[in-house]
């Protein structure tokens, strides 16, 4: 697995993760290589900022230093940052724009999955746009926005509104098929840590 470098300059890098490497190291020796290790090998003073699940491709920023990190950081906690996704979904979704505004908590007996729960969750909302329907595969090509950045978010959003992501086989069917899971961190907007300006970046979806 490669990892393409899209943007990088004295304060942050952005890369385009593939999927099935992770973002930070795990636990175990065979999960030490991970994006943050193969940033560090050009970029040695590179800090994490935030993550994308495992089997997710995409764009994921790293800040060079501890300031940088706590302006991106903090960036991140205030939604400053605009974040969209592209994934195909089992299923004809209606309507073809929405909101899912459903409460996430960790499922402490399946770990790691996460759950509803419209009780003791934490608040969630993901805006939604489909954009078109593969009436062959019986699926559907959605974009989606997270207002919020809740682990395993938009996975289980689409879940709940009854359209699990293809190739999702931790929270779809044990008999999909798909190579991957089809979600994909497309866009970032946010503004930059050192001087403010608005940054745009882009990977095009591989599916």
């Amino acid at each position: 697995m490669t990892v393409s470098l899209i943007h990088a300059d004295d304060h942050l890098v952005v890369i385009d993760k593939p999927a099935g490497m992770l973002s930070v190291p795990g636990r175990g020796d065979d999960k030490q290589d991970c994006a943050w290790r193969r940033v560090c090998e050009s970029f040695p003073d590179a800090l994490i900022v935030h993550r994308i699940d495992m089997a997710t491709s995409g764009l994921l920023v790293l800040a060079r230093g501890p300031a940088a990190q706590r302006r991106l950081s903090l960036a991140f906690a205030r939604r400053e940052v605009r974040k969209r996704y592209v994934a195909v979904v089992h299923g004809f979704i209606t309507p073809w724009a929405g909101k899912i505004d459903l409460p996430l908590i960790a499922d402490w007996p399946e770990r790691p999955k996460q759950k509803v729960d419209l009780a003791a969750g934490k608040p969630s909302l993901t805006r939604y746009l489909c954009v078109g329907h593969d009436v062959a595969g019986h699926t559907s090509r959605v974009e989606l926005e997270p207002v919020t950045g809740r682990s395993h978010q938009l996975r289980v959003h689409l879940l709940a509104l009854g359209h699990a992501i293809v190739g999702d086989r931790l929270y779809g069917a044990s008999d999909d098929m798909a190579p991957r899971l089809m979600l994909h961190a497309c866009d970032l907007a946010f503004p930059h840590p050192h001087d403010g300006r608005l940054l745009v970046l882009h990977s095009a979806t591989p599916f």
